[in-house]
């Protein structure tokens, strides 16, 4: 198991990370609009996330989440909820063509006032994605031989994606603040903005009216 099947699941977990998805945009957005610090707090705020879902498959919770229909629906939606929530904070900024941290201040989706709440923003977009934990309970089966206590291999393998996921978004955040300065322009902002806030609606109503 510590071998053959661990690398056969880092190579599959890589091509899963590289794969946009909500918490990507999320920390390009942030990165563009707060730079290196509001993009790491995202990334760490997402890296965390991933952790929680460690700790349900070791404490046995993530079964009760997947096989309750109530819970897992309860979740689901509020995750959409804060998908959409954070794409229209990015919708507005787009259109009023300023920072959402200036004209939203006590929304929580605004480009972060404080590395905080980026750091917020990345937990809980990951945190409250049940498709996480139904992913993982169909994904890590294929990697684990038989005799492999569940709850340690799951939580291991889990802990490879969130490494590599902490790798990649880091790359991310340092290739967006690169270019910061062509970013922060009022019409790339703008663009962006609009961007990252259609794209965090549509990953929204996704999970909401995806089926399990």
């Amino acid at each position: 198991m510590f071998d053959s099947q661990v690398l056969a699941f880092t190579l599959a977990a890589l091509l899963v990370t590289i794969s946009p998805g909500p918490d990507t945009f999320l920390v390009i957005g942030n990165s563009a609009r707060g730079g290196l610090r509001h993009g790491l707090a995202t990334v760490a705020g997402v890296v965390c996330g991933g952790l929680f879902h460690a700790a349900l498959f070791g404490f046995g919770v993530a079964q009760v989440l997947a096989y309750s229909p109530r819970i897992f629906t309860t979740v689901k939606l509020l995750g959409a909820a804060y998908l959409v929530y954070l794409g229209i904070g990015a919708l507005r900024a787009a259109l009023w063509g300023r920072s959402s941290a200036v004209r939203l201040p006590d929304s929580i989706t605004r480009a972060a006032a404080t590395p905080g709440t980026s750091w917020r923003q990345g937990l809980l977009s990951n945190a409250l994605n049940p498709k996480v934990t139904v992913f993982y309970l169909a994904f890590l089966p294929q990697f684990m031989s038989p005799g492999d206590p569940i709850a340690t291999t799951s939580v291991l393998l889990i802990g490879i994606h969130c490494l590599l996921g902490l790798l990649w978004l880091s790359s991310l955040v340092l290739a967006v603040t690169h270019v910061s300065g062509w970013l922060r322009r009022s019409a790339v902002r703008r663009s962006l903005d609009a961007l990252v806030g259609g794209v965090m609606i549509a990953f929204g109503a996704k999970l909401a009216f995806e089926k399990a």
